[in-house]
């Protein structure tokens, strides 16, 4: 599994590359999908052990090995922010010096404010990781780890999920967007270690009964958080918040946004609900797979439309690269034993 996953990620990296030189405006916002869809996934396990230090249950123990191997992937935003740093002027338009001068949020979106940032933010994660993997490999990490660590995982991520993707247009505003974005990580972290755990034939009914509530749960936040945004805009009908929606509503968005209604939260929220499904491994192996592709499907929904661009060979080859990589780069970290559930931990 671990040659397939890299042989994906290289193949597909190749083909990124090669996109960068025949598609040069379409690759930006291509790579830049990939890696903020990947990246909800080391953040999103790193936030869910932190979460079990400070409650405990038998669930974190079920997943724990899983969560450390997604959180291990992390030091691979280094070299995947590099080629972003080639195109940023491409895809932010409040770095190009003609649009920048009309901006009334000058003083935050700014070149050298947000490499500031970036660096901040990188620290922090990289750092904390660190901190829990040490401490994971001695026993537990403290509950003061846990606490100052998750504080700052909620800082950090809202603020970047704001620079990285809501600044795509720097008109659009929205005190919620962060909130989503930590969601939505949470979930993704949540549907992939749910999807292993299924398929591991020595986890306990019991136990993917408590992982399916849980992720009924962030589900349900995830999809409350996003639907408050849409009213809220809506309701106030702006047109510099409008022109978000409007652009992600028109050239066949608009089909993948009501796809993204029924399938991202109609159809796994009934599925959840069932206690039947949700012990069955078969049944919430689907759904959590199911998750796992419509959270990138909505990422290409966020970032592609503001480079009016449309899901093609680009964006498909930049997701393998991205996914293969960080799945090999996992699989590399935790041998066969270790990414088995054991009874004794619960």
């Amino acid at each position: 599994m671990r040659r397939i996953a890299l042989v994906v990620g290289c193949v597909g990296l190749l083909m990124a590359m090669l996109g960068w030189i025949l598609e040069p405006a379409v690759f930006p916002f291509a790579w830049l999908a990939a890696v903020t869809f990947w990246i909800g996934w080391p953040l999103g396990c790193l936030a869910l052990l932190l979460v079990h230090v400070l409650t405990g249950g038998r669930w974190g123990y079920a997943i724990r090995p899983y969560l450390l191997a997604g959180i291990g992937t992390l030091p691979l935003l280094v070299p995947a922010v590099v080629p972003i740093l080639f195109v940023l002027p491409r895809l932010y338009p409040w770095l190009r010096a003609d649009e920048a001068h009309e901006l009334a949020n000058r003083f935050y979106l700014n070149a050298p404010f947000a490499a500031g940032r970036a660096c901040f933010y990188l620290g922090i994660w990289l750092g904390l990781a660190a901190l829990v993997l040490r401490a994971s490999r001695r026993g537990e990490p403290s509950a003061v780890l846990a606490a100052g660590g998750l504080i700052l995982l909620g800082l950090t991520v809202t603020f970047a999920a704001v620079d990285a993707t809501m600044s795509l247009d720097p008109h659009f505003v929205s005190s919620d967007y962060g909130m989503i974005a930590g969601a939505e990580a949470g979930l993704l972290a949540l549907s992939v270690c749910v999807l292993v755990a299924a398929l591991d034939g020595g986890h306990l009914p019991a136990v993917l009964d408590d992982l399916g509530k849980l992720l009924l749960g962030l589900l349900v936040l995830w999809a409350y958080l996003d639907f408050m945004q849409v009213l809220i805009v809506w309701q106030s009908d702006l047109p510099h918040e409008a022109r978000w929606y409007v652009e992600r509503s028109t050239r066949g968005w608009g089909i993948l946004a009501g796809g993204i209604a029924v399938v991202h939260f109609l159809l796994p929220f009934f599925a959840l609900i069932s206690p039947r499904l949700r012990r069955s491994p078969e049944g919430i192996a689907f759904i959590a797979a199911l998750l796992v592709v419509m959270v990138m499907l909505r990422e290409w929904w966020v970032v592609l439309p503001a480079g009016h661009v449309s899901i093609g060979w680009v964006a498909i080859a930049a997701m393998l690269a991205v996914a293969g990589l960080s799945t090999a780069l996992a699989l590399r970290r935790g041998d066969s034993q270790s990414l088995r559930f054991r009874v004794d931990h619960a």
